[in-house]
């Protein structure tokens, strides 16, 4: 059953602004271990495509933290939260610590839509409660 949705759509201009005025040190606050590995792989590669990283990962975890009802409040943080990618490239949601425990307890689970065009990046969460019948 969905628990709930939420959206997000950033201006990948602003993110680079930022990642411009902060340097590294704001994407070190957004992203966690394994992002980060991935965003300066993709920066190292070309710029553009390491900012759009950065823009989907922060949009979708916006996006995260309205589903679930908690905003940028504990237990969400920005690192608590990852947006890796499977092999094929599918995107998923990895939490760690306090709010994994949170997430579980609730027996939710999430699944993540992004998107990113010049100049936009967008996602989509929507959360779901597992059926008492499913360990």
């Amino acid at each position: 059953m969905i628990f709930a949705v939420g959206t997000d759509v950033c201006d990948i201009g602003r993110i680079a602004a930022t990642l411009e005025r902060r340097g590294d040190r704001f994407a070190e606050r957004v992203l966690g271990p394994s992002e980060l590995r991935v965003f300066h792989a993709r920066r190292a590669r070309a710029a553009s495509r390491g900012i759009a990283y950065l823009a989907t990962r922060f949009s979708a975890k916006e996006s995260f933290s309205k589903a679930i009802g908690l905003g940028m409040h504990m237990p969400m943080t920005w690192r608590a939260c990852e947006i890796l990618n499977h092999a094929s490239g599918q995107p998923y949601i990895r939490l760690h610590g306090e709010l994994a425990a949170w997430f579980a307890e609730r027996r939710l689970v999430a699944h993540v839509s992004l998107s990113d065009e010049t100049g936009t990046a967008t996602s989509v969460v929507v959360v779901e409660t597992l059926r008492e019948d499913t360990p």
